[in-house]
């Protein structure tokens, strides 16, 4: 290296010591924008080959003789399938064969044929339709389109959420009883068992299992390629430096497929960790991401609200139920303010003192606690009882003073009354299971008949609560949830009354909640009616859970959702 050029070397350096040098960040501004300009090339490229793929379709068929169709006459009338060479492309009009006990909706054919055109493409996806419109069955369809239609036996492996496990190989033997599901589950000695006996032996097509156990066993795991990894719920996966990102990051697969009714919760970056699941090579960047798409002039920038929804819509296919279910009607969601009752207002009050020596006295709350002043305001404002030492007692009776006592009872307790008389069911929600404890005494003490699931439910009284909650003729008046606990997995279509005594700070937590009865199956009208204390955190809660909803609209929801409505026309 010459003198001249290492003084310039020197002087870059000292630069970049006191801050980025001008010439560098140009640089890798000019980088950047080259970066941008070649994912948006290759969304279009991916964009018009999706497009034109049923129009080569229809005229491969018509070029191809009867012989080399290679199809029966009897699935010729729902599917058609043409070799040419090695390339082989598939797509169906009509429920695949495969598929037993019931027929695909239209839009799942779609969906399916949407998921066989990335697998034409070599390229992976995230399933995004709303919930309640069965991504579970479209992927299921699609596991089936590839053993029995491509030869492709697997294995794959499906991440769901604990609660769901079951649900998913109840699904397989429903809709698929072909396909050899099995379920990776239980205790360090059962799992033992299970991994010697049934895991690596590997005659099965899916294997199934948790979040949790991926991480526990994914000495075992990692020794599979996997055809295809598909993670339900995926938004779990959000937090990129999270220990389940990591790992899931690790498993070899061929294919990557995401099912989320929620892509979207709080930020753009948290997207950039899905699409980084899916496309690594192409959204490999995260602080390139977060420069190209400033979340802040999104909703005033029409350009790069465009531009996003151009890299987005060739890997995320999204629907919502007003647009292809359109014997479902839409829910109705009403927010009821109610004001705090005497007791209430009086806490309230000396919480915003932090007066310890009045909790102290009464609930023995220690300084440490109060520190935390936006739970401590939460759990006033659902009710008093939730801080010991409150509620008179022992011994402890139910009676008028549950109702009094809470702002938000009081309400309750005129609105079961009359949902009662008019022969509504309904679903009541909490965040909080010790406010579940205080509904509970307040059913009983009413007489009316419920039923409860939250994080300490096990899977047999589960099952069996929403078996006797969906029976036909049931009783059971009231279902009483934790919102997180029993928000997934679950269909409760049965009930038309969806109450929110308290809302989340993720507003997609709320909306799965309310889905559990607003699916596929009802017929009737559903109402969601939001209890929020005026004048309380709870109003700041639910103000700024909107606008993470306005960001969804914007960048999931506008664009992708249009598309495809136009695309059916």
């Amino acid at each position: 290296m010459e003198k001249n050029e290492e003084e310039t070397l020197i002087v870059t350096r000292e630069k970049s010591s006191e801050g980025r040098s001008e010439s560098l960040f140009l640089g890798e501004e000019s980088d950047r924008a080259k970066r941008f300009s070649f994912l948006l090339e290759r969304a279009e490229l991916y964009t018009k080959d999706s497009k034109l793929r049923p129009k080569m379709q229809h005229e491969l068929i018509k070029a191809l003789n009867e012989d080399e169709r290679s199809v029966s006459e009897e699935r010729s009338k729902d599917e058609f399938t043409v070799k040419e060479q090695s390339h082989y492309l598939t797509s169906f009009s009509l429920s695949p064969s495969y598929i037993e006990n019931g027929e695909m909706r239209d839009y799942q054919i779609r969906g399916l044929n949407w998921l066989i055109s990335l697998f034409d493409q070599r390229s992976n996806g995230i399933l995004a339709d709303e919930m309640g419109l069965g991504k579970t069955l479209q992927t299921i369809a699609f596991l089936g389109y590839l053993k029995y239609l491509r030869a492709v036996d697997g294995p794959h492996l499906i991440i769901a959420p604990k609660s769901t496990l079951h649900n998913w190989m109840a699904e397989f033997e429903r809709w698929c009883p072909t396909l050899k599901a099995i379920l990776l589950i239980g205790n360090k000695e059962t799992r033992a068992s299970f991994v010697k006996l049934t895991l690596l032996p590997g005659q099965w097509d899916v294997c199934i299992t948790s979040y949790e156990i991926v991480v526990l066993e994914k000495r075992y795991l990692k020794k599979f390629i996997w055809k295809y990894v598909v993670i339900d719920e995926a938004h779990r996966i959000k937090n990129d430096g999270a220990k389940l990102s990591k790992v899931v990051r690790q498993l070899k697969s061929e294919n990557r497929l995401l099912l989320t009714g929620t892509p979207l919760q709080n930020d753009l970056h948290e997207l950039w960790s899905l699409l980084n699941f899916i496309l690594p090579d192409v959204f490999n960047s995260s602080e390139d991401f977060d420069a190209w798409f400033d979340v802040t002039k999104l909703e005033d920038n029409e350009l790069v609200v465009k531009r996003l929804h151009g890299i987005l819509r060739p890997f995320l296919l999204r629907r919502v139920k007003s647009d292809v279910e359109k014997s479902l009607l839409p829910k109705v969601e009403t927010k009821i303010y109610v004001g705090l009752s005497e007791m209430q207002r009086d806490l309230y009050i000396k919480i915003l003192l932090k007066d310890v020596n009045f909790f102290n006295g009464v609930g023995k709350l220690n300084k440490t606690q109060l520190l935390n002043m936006l739970m401590q305001l939460r759990k006033c404002a659902n009710h008093p009882y939730l801080f010991d030492g409150i509620e008179r007692g022992p011994p402890y009776k139910s009676g008028p003073h549950l109702v009094s006592n809470s702002g938000k009872m009081v309400i309750l307790d005129r609105l079961l009354t009359k949902l009662k008389k008019q022969g509504s069911r309904v679903l009541l929600f909490s965040q909080l299971t010790r406010v579940l404890d205080i509904l509970e005494d307040y059913m009983i003490w009413k007489d009316y008949r419920y039923c409860r699931l939250d994080g300490n439910t096990s899977h047999t009284d589960r099952e069996e609560s929403i078996a006797s909650f969906n029976a036909s003729e049931s009783d059971v008046f009231v279902f009483l949830l934790s919102t997180r606990a029993g928000g997934l997995g679950i269909n409760l279509a049965t009930a038309d009354i969806v109450i929110l005594y308290d809302s989340d700070w993720n507003p997609q937590v709320d909306l799965q909640a309310m889905d559990r009865a607003h699916r596929i199956g009802q017929t009737k009208q559903v109402r969601v009616f939001r209890l929020i204390t005026e004048h309380t955190v709870e109003e700041m809660m639910v103000n700024r859970a909107e606008r993470k909803l306005r960001l969804d609209r914007v960048v999931i929801q506008q664009g992708l959702v249009h598309r495809l409505s136009s695309r059916r026309s």
